[in-house]
């Protein structure tokens, strides 16, 4: 493993971690040749735009952008290229695909870097299970590059090429934490804090006051749930609660919970996939929701963008997911950091 006592830059170093960044070569390599196989269109949208995103909790950098006639106006570089992309789906692209450059302020760790490769894709007219097969496909196909019969994070394994495990988020809270999260929610959906919180007072969890029912769930699932996801084989967590996926519809059969899923392996999740939303007078709804928690809890919001929402009105029924292209790298090649998997890493 690289020396953490030196600079990336020194030649040591870099030897030793230039079979894993040629490793992360040979799997883009790999992946671009099965999308193209699989007759996707590689695209590459703008990263500077006029939102970032408007999730509550994702947080963008912002810039200035100024005019030939010396005016600025505020744009930021984007956390996922989803906007652009789905504009392209709605001028007529049917499969496309990117390995996008994105930003997301306010973190840096062993699996988070400020600035990321994500690999996102999108199939129009298929359903989103199909993406669950896609990731499952992709994560053997990184293991097969690397010369790897697992996947490895830390001491955890996962092995790729074992049938997956789907699980839905309410099946996962009730095995793992021993919480009825459907019961937490009335019939259209909308959440009650007060009976989640009973809930895991009676498990022994922490409480506070202000806490709202997002981050009560959040606590569940970091502290009780997703320690227990993708050991052994992959992890699919399905059927997020329509609250907790901004971005997708409601499922057929329970308008209670939404077409979005989360593959995790070794504990770590690698992808974030939705049957996609397409509905502009409920996503325009569903992100002043979010912009007020932003608002909330972070004391600022961030524009939307209306160009999207008017291109949501002509973007047909698709699916779509986001891939941590640098995790997927690390698990594969065993790397214990995501700046041991890029090739200049963000300065400290």
């Amino acid at each position: 493993m690289p020396d953490l006592s030196q600079p990336w830059w020194t030649a040591q170093v870099h030897a030793d971690r230039r079979p894993l960044l040629l490793a992360r070569n040979r799997i883009q390599a790999g992946l671009r040749i099965w999308l193209a196989d699989e007759g996707f269109t590689e695209v590459d949208p703008v990263a500077l735009q006029v939102s970032p995103g408007n999730e509550a909790h994702l947080h963008g950098f912002a810039t200035e952008a100024i005019g030939a006639d010396g005016q600025g106006r505020r744009m930021y570089l984007h956390t996922s290229p989803e906007f652009a992309m789905k504009k392209l789906l709605a001028a007529g692209e049917t499969r496309i695909a990117a390995f996008a450059h994105v930003w997301r302020n306010r973190e840096r760790g062993p699996l988070h870097s400020p600035e990321f490769t994500m690999l996102e894709w999108y199939r129009v007219g298929q359903g989103y299970e199909v993406l669950m097969d896609d990731c499952t496909a992709f994560l053997r196909l990184a293991a097969k590059v690397a010369g790897a019969d697992l996947l490895r994070f830390r001491e955890r394994s996962c092995d790729p090429f074992a049938e997956p495990e789907r699980l839905s988020v309410a099946e996962a809270f009730a095995r793992h934490a021993g919480i009825d999260l459907l019961a937490t929610v009335d019939a259209a959906g909308q959440p009650d804090g007060a009976a989640l919180a009973a809930q895991m007072q009676a498990q022994g969890m922490r409480v506070v006051a202000d806490d709202t029912w997002s981050d009560l769930l959040s606590r569940v699932l970091v502290a009780r749930v997703e320690p227990h996801l993708g050991h052994g084989r992959i992890t699919i967590l399905d059927r997020y609660p329509i609250a907790e996926a901004a971005l997708a519809r409601p499922t057929a059969d329970d308008p209670r919970v939404a077409e979005r899923f989360e593959v995790y392996a070794c504990g770590v999740e690698l992808a974030n996939g939705f049957g996609e939303l397409t509905n502009p007078a409920e996503q325009r709804r569903r992100f002043a929701l979010e912009m007020d928690e932003k608002a909330r809890v972070y004391g600022e919001r961030y524009p939307l963008d209306e160009e999207f929402l008017t291109a949501l009105a002509q973007m047909p029924a698709a699916s779509g997911i986001a891939l941590g292209f640098d995790r997927l790298v690390m698990l594969a090649t065993g790397a214990a950091r995501i700046d041991d998997v890029i090739w200049v890493p963000v300065a400290s």
